[in-house]
């Protein structure tokens, strides 16, 4: 078969995504190009895709201009020390793992935190100790876990390495973080945050605490996500000295890339500025737009946009109201189709969808004009659907939550390299499962290695497989198969 090298099937979908002129409510947070510091936007990006040249200093042992800008980012943020990280938050997630886990040392963490745990668990060699998040009625999406949860898994599990928490949740809610801190000093183990979404909450009082005020040892945070950096730039930020420093940076080390991106580097070093010198008044403009559009959409028949009144509990005590959760479920159409036709028809690209909630990100980048044009058509397919007729008739009881926590078998280090076969996935009942299976978005773990698969999971993917979901960490992503460990 010949192929024609004339055509570039990437680069001719990124032009096209680009010329439609798309409403992005959407990471990354620069919005296509709004929200970037005029640096990145008037630069010679070409000319400054270089290598570790005189001056230009080494990401793995810097001393010079980029042992500068980490230390600029610490100041700004609090922190002890500050690594930049052009792996994404997925990269700092793994190395603090690695330097706190092992196999005699557990990971104590939410179920619903993102897949890229596991690599962490794979290479160190830790047992994950899960605890069930809490769950935000009306909207159904899991959030945080309380400090007395906390407390019972780590008398449980004694000799654990660390903990981790989310803060915020990718819809934007937060637990009592500070508690779990709390908790974490009295058993002497550090507390690890995956603030992927939340690099912004530092920087104005109307938005929940961020992580290291509240007193986590080791925060990693996805700056390209709200905070105006490109995609996978992310940092690592060091509080307490619970977590050794030296042990990070050996991790990263190990896990990043020996030829790191210096573009991306730049855009953490200005976007650390241009969050320093705009990023209160940017997010009081967003703020206001946000309370503005939650109240119109409210008024939309059938539409509800999560608030304060939704929340509760430890693990549901604030949320970031940039975020917009707009529930579609008493549309009956539930969120995935929702979000189709909001791309479709209205040209507007939302982060993510669930079986009854939309998720609209707005960033830097983010317009009056765009949040409008998101209102509009919301009204537009409320109109459509006709609101409260037959409501939740095509959700399909698909929980954002997912199944109940299977049984742990063994170590997902241990089911990763094990001997491996694969089988139907309705004759895989009471098997060993050999691979992550995460819806995408958000990223959340189905099924871990080393559980075994139970009819309830079994279930839900059935269900997953026939909404046509997307998912991630399947050999098979028909899933009509499933990879199970060869007993």
């Amino acid at each position: 078969m010949l192929i024609n090298h004339e055509h570039t099937p990437l680069v001719d979908a990124l032009e096209e995504y680009s010329n439609i002129k798309a409403v992005r409510l959407h990471v990354p947070g620069h919005g296509g190009g709004p929200g970037l510091p005029k640096a990145m936007r008037r630069s010679n990006l070409p000319g400054w895709d270089v290598t570790e040249l005189a001056g230009l200093d080494d990401l793995h042992n810097p001393t010079g201009v980029i042992a500068a800008a980490q230390q600029s980012a610490a100041e700004l943020y609090g922190a002890r020390c500050t690594f930049f990280l052009v792996n994404g938050t997925t990269v700092g997630l793994q190395a603090l793992i690695a330097a706190t886990c092992s196999k005699d040392r557990a990971l104590v963490l939410p179920r619903n935190v993102h897949r890229s745990v596991l690599g962490g668990l794979v290479i160190s060699g830790a047992s994950p100790v899960f605890i069930e998040p809490a769950i935000v009625p009306g909207f159904d999406f899991a959030a945080g876990f309380s400090p007395d949860k906390l407390d019972a898994a780590l008398r449980q599990s004694s000799g654990a390495g660390a903990v981790l928490a989310v803060h915020p949740c990718y819809y934007g809610v937060v637990g009592d973080l500070g508690g779990l801190s709390e908790v974490c000093r009295r058993h002497g183990v550090p507390l690890l945050v995956d603030e992927a979404h939340g690099t912004h909450l530092r920087l104005h009082p109307a938005l929940p605490a961020d992580a290291l005020s509240l007193g986590a040892d080791a925060v990693v945070q996805s700056v390209h996500k709200t905070g105006g950096a490109l995609t996978q730039a992310s940092w690592l930020h060091l509080g307490g000295k619970r977590v050794e420093r030296q042990r990070v940076a050996d991790a990263l080390r190990l896990l990043q890339t020996s030829s790191p991106s210096y573009i991306l580097m730049a855009s953490l070093d200005a976007a650390r500025k241009q969050l320093a010198f705009k990023g209160q008044a940017v997010l009081d403009d967003l703020l206001t737009l946000a309370v503005d559009a939650a109240s119109r959409i409210n008024q939309i028949p059938g539409l509800a946009v999560l608030s304060k009144e939704y929340l509760g509990g430890p693990g549901a005590v604030h949320y970031d109201p940039t975020r917009l959760v707009i529930s579609v479920r008493k549309l009956g159409i539930g969120g995935y189709a929702a979000a189709r036709r909001l791309a479709a028809v209205h040209g507007i690209y939302v982060e993510m969808s669930d079986a009854y909630n939309l998720v609209a990100v707005l960033s830097l980048g983010t317009s009056r004009a765009d949040v409008m044009a998101l209102v509009g058509a919301m009204a537009e397919i409320s109109r459509s659907v006709g609101a409260g007729h037959a409501a939740d008739r095509n959700c399909n009881g698909l929980s954002p939550a997912g199944p109940p926590l299977p049984p742990q078998v063994m170590t997902p280090r241990r089911a990763w390299l094990a001997k491996q076969k694969k089988v139907n996935i309705e004759e895989s009942r009471g098997l060993v499962g050999a691979e992550i299976i995460a819806v995408y978005p958000p990223g959340i773990a189905i099924i871990y290695p080393g559980e075994e698969i139970t009819t309830e999971v079994i279930e839900y993917l059935l269900q997953v497989r026939k909404m046509g979901v997307h998912i991630q960490g399947a050999a098979d992503a028909t899933i009509k198969t499933i990879r199970v460990v060869d007993i």
